[in-house]
């Protein structure tokens, strides 16, 4: 993170004391030097276990950031892709960089609890983005997806299995989400950010609350847990009825 490519202490600094927006729009140049990008194991992985369940069409990558998982939808989908995004700096990387193989391309700039989009998608794709919302969004962040989605069409996004509390990772997530909360209450505009509040129950109930019928596919790249489950899975929520009346 504190190399030469990447963002130096005072700029992450400097971002963390901003507003998401903001924050991302200052880390842009510098973001795919940092390991917040999605890692391409994690992308080869979903876009390997998505090949089977398609063919899909019309793909959206929602918090594209600078557009790493439109090369998992280009695999995947034979017509467009799209990314949506609600930093402008981010948006600015990913229309620089080459686009992928294969379909059109289109960015655009949107915030995804408020999708411009009518039901034009058959795959909606995300990486790493859930942190961004807190637990009561989950409701209307999984409408809005499903919003977008044709009949039949589905919701995909990787998750990985917590650490557990013997793990230094475990105490590691725990002290960053404590750390953002004391910001949070301290500073204005808040930076949301929390690797502990996107949780796989949560995660069930609501895609199923919103009309998804929901199955997990194991990613066995990244192998097993002492117990034999996977460490990553693959959420595919395929949209099947309408939401409820609010």
């Amino acid at each position: 993170m504190f190399s030469p490519e990447g963002p130096s202490l005072r700029e992450l600094a400097v971002q963390a004391l901003s507003s998401v927006e903001r924050g991302y729009d200052l880390l842009a140049p510098k973001f795919d030097h940092t390991p917040f990008r999605t890692p391409d194991s994690v992308l080869e992985a979903v876009a390997k276990a998505l090949t089977p369940l398609g063919p899909f069409e019309a793909g959206l990558d929602l918090c594209c950031g600078t557009g790493a998982g439109l090369d998992v939808l280009a695999q995947v989908c034979g017509g467009s892709v799209t990314g949506v995004d609600f930093s402008a700096g981010m948006l600015d990387v990913a229309r620089r960089l080459p686009p992928p193989d294969g379909p059109d391309v289109t960015w655009v700039q949107a915030d995804a609890r408020a999708l411009p989009f009518g039901p034009a998608f058959d795959l909606v794709v995300s990486f790493g983005a859930f942190g961004h919302f807190l637990p009561r969004e989950l409701p209307g962040l999984f409408g809005q997806v499903h919003s977008v989605l044709r009949p039949g069409g589905a919701f995909a996004f990787p998750v990985l299995a917590p650490p557990r509390p013997t793990g230094l990772g475990f105490w590691m997530l725990l002290g960053f989400d404590a750390v953002m909360r004391v910001r949070n209450a301290l500073w204005r505009p808040p930076f949301v950010m929390y690797y502990r509040a996107f949780r796989l129950g949560d995660v069930l109930r609501e895609s199923a609350r919103a009309g998804f019928a929901t199955d997990l596919y194991a990613l066995p790249e990244f192998g097993e847990r002492d117990d034999g489950s996977p460490r990553a899975r693959l959420v595919v929520a395929r949209k099947v009825t309408s939401p409820p009346a609010p």
